[in-house]
């Protein structure tokens, strides 16, 4: 059974937006040349990567970062409910899978925008090359943007959802809360938990815990 069917099955997957742009979207086009560190390849190395691609797991894209585990992806995907249309900020947007994914959602049968934000520069690059094998760069769907992910993104502000693939300690960066419309949704992890917060009027936030989860942690300046 492939991944993306496993993840169905076991319902991890369940809204078709969001599975239709799973299955589009080859999470294998978001692996490194060298995925556990060395020497890039001169090939991509696209048979011997294909196989690490249907792991369900974090896989190592260098300077101490991950590309998350399917399951997780899928998870915070199915509470941040992406629609076409929106206006995402995807914050430690790294190898570029999610960015993708959610360009994939937005801008089907929509006008949508996601910014991807990455305090390395490395990375960022990494990450905008790999939506860039798709078109969503071109058509100025997808941007990304290498800075200080705790304090948002002003001026593409607000934003109808923020997904964050790093942990923040404790807490939720105020500026996340300030740059978020209201009836908006952030997917975000927080220590070994993923919350889902709600915006309901201007501060007051409806907040949901999943505990037992595992992220590199939000990187700042």
């Amino acid at each position: 059974m492939s991944l993306i069917a496993s993840l169905v099955e076991d319902e991890w997957l369940k809204t078709p937006r969001i599975i239709e742009a799973f299955k589009k979207i080859k999470r294998l086009d978001f692996l490194p040349a060298a995925p556990f560190g060395g020497e890039p390849r001169p090939l991509y190395g696209r048979e011997e990567n294909k196989n690490l691609a249907e792991l369900n797991e974090a896989l190592s894209i260098g300077h101490g970062q991950t590309i998350s585990q399917p399951l997780v992806v899928a998870f915070m995907l199915e509470l941040l409910q992406p629609e076409p249309g929106e206006k995402i900020l995807d914050i430690g947007s790294g190898s570029g899978w999610t960015t993708a994914l959610l360009s994939e959602i937005v801008s089907n049968k929509g006008n949508g925008k996601v910014i991807g934000i990455e305090i390395i520069p490395g990375l960022k690059d990494f990450g905008e090359k790999n939506v860039a094998k798709y078109d969503y760069v071109s058509r100025g769907i997808a941007k990304f943007i290498c800075a200080d992910a705790t304090e948002g993104y002003k001026s593409e502000a607000p934003y109808d959802k923020i997904l964050a693939s790093a942990s923040a300690r404790d807490e939720i960066p105020k500026a996340w809360k300030e740059q978020l419309k209201i009836k908006g949704r952030i997917v975000m992890p927080i220590n070994t938990s993923i919350w889902l917060f709600v915006k309901k009027e201007e501060n007051d936030f409806e907040k949901t815990e999943y505990p037992g989860f595992i992220f590199v942690p939000l990187v700042k300046k």
